[in-house]
């Protein structure tokens, strides 16, 4: 990467210092005309929704990776969404630190091991909901795979979801921000703010600070594109009613409950997959999320017939956006024969989706700049306002 980006991340660190989520002045930066002028979102062909950032290079999740995603050509950043344990918003994927930062080397906090049930099961591990902001940000972050570059291990911090929001509103064109709900149940049983609010509450208040409003293609949403994504079709419905902004269910493998607490036991992602469930849920969403193996169940890593997902979702004039689509041999079914290309033209032309989450954003732009001109020069689904 050369120096004007490294410039880049150094620009933005500084601009954090007074723009953290616990820094009141982080809201002044929700008043800027920040997209006056700027090139506009592209809608003529399916989303690259930068997942945690360009992680395929950098750290999951850190300002590096975000900037490196708009570098390389992303419609969307993508960003998972915790608490801390007095109550700010982070970004983050996993309840347990140990996986992407340093904290198993940080004697200081040798003895703040928990054990916690999430979803079912018993994990132990360093939680975000038991450390301070303050104490997350010292912590540095590291590559999640050991087969990744880990030049760029303990360079960079955790963020707060006003920094993610701040990265893509000060864009030097206009970018989108797909954030994640994540283990909403887990963390309003851990986490408790005042008034009574949930976790949604202050996800969805952080949003509007900065002025992320608007059905799905309204003048609004263009200024300031949002996609609000969850496993857990509670929390869509609930905040459904505090914000139009669109709205997608995550799926999961169809073996795997879904989160949601309105019953007296979890569905499972294939019953949610349902005609009727889509039907009923697309009163709230404007798409699903699926991963890509429940759309086209591999055998023997090889592709197996695709269902009638896809299909069913369009019907019903419901987009798609499945993940994760990754460059590595080792996540490329046989049938690519280890081109990452030739799993984006099966996706995009023969199953015809609306948007990929990638690890390699710049892979992605670099494939769709090549076929833009083949591509259709509106969208297949829009979907439904939201």
């Amino acid at each position: 990467m050369d120096s004007l980006w490294h410039a880049s991340v150094i620009v933005l660190v500084l601009v954090f210092i007074g723009g953290s989520d616990a820094n009141p002045a982080a809201r002044r930066h929700g008043q800027l005309d920040v997209n006056h002028k700027k090139q506009p979102l592209q809608t003529s062909r399916p989303y690259n929704i930068a997942h945690r950032g360009s992680n395929g290079e950098i750290p999951e999740e850190t300002a590096a990776a975000y900037l490196r995603a708009i570098e390389e050509g992303a419609d969307f950043i993508e960003t998972d969404i915790l608490a801390s344990e007095d109550g700010h918003l982070i970004c983050f994927h996993d309840v347990t630190l140990e996986n992407t930062t340093d904290i198993a080397s940080r004697t200081e906090f040798a003895g703040r091991k928990r054990t916690y049930e999430v979803e079912g099961v018993n994990m132990t591990g360093w939680f975000t909901v038991d450390f301070t902001l303050r104490e997350l940000k010292s912590l540095r972050v590291k590559q999640r795979f050991s087969f990744r570059d880990q030049q760029y291990n303990g360079k960079y911090n955790i963020l707060t979801f006003d920094e993610f929001i701040l990265i893509a509103l000060h864009a030097d064109r206009v970018v989108g921000i797909y954030p994640e709900i994540k283990n909403p149940i887990f963390i309003n049983q851990q986490v408790k703010w005042s008034g009574g609010k949930k976790f949604e509450d202050k996800f969805v208040e952080t949003l509007l600070k900065y002025g992320y409003k608007g059905k799905y293609m309204s003048e609004d949403w263009l200024k300031k594109p949002l996609f609000i994504q969850s496993f857990a079709p509670t929390s869509l419905i609930y905040i459904s009613n505090i914000t139009n902004a669109p709205k997608l269910l995550l799926i999961d493998d169809t073996t795997v409950p879904t989160q949601d607490t309105n019953q007296v036991r979890s569905a499972s992602y294939y019953e949610i997959t349902s005609n009727g469930y889509l039907a009923f849920i697309r009163k709230h969403v404007i798409g699903i999320g699926p991963w890509k193996d429940t759309i086209v169940p591999p055998e023997n890593d090889h592709l197996g017939p695709a269902t009638d997902l896809v299909a069913r979702a369009h019907a019903l004039n419901l987009q798609v956006h499945p993940y994760t689509f990754r460059n590595e041999n080792s996540y490329l079914h046989f049938n690519f024969h280890q081109d990452p290309y030739a799993e984006y033209e099966y996706w995009l032309r023969e199953i015809g989706v609306d948007a990929l989450f990638t690890d390699f954003t710049g892979s992605l732009h670099k494939y769709q700049e090549w076929t833009a001109p083949h591509q259709n020069k509106e969208k297949k689904c829009k979907g439904p306002p939201a």
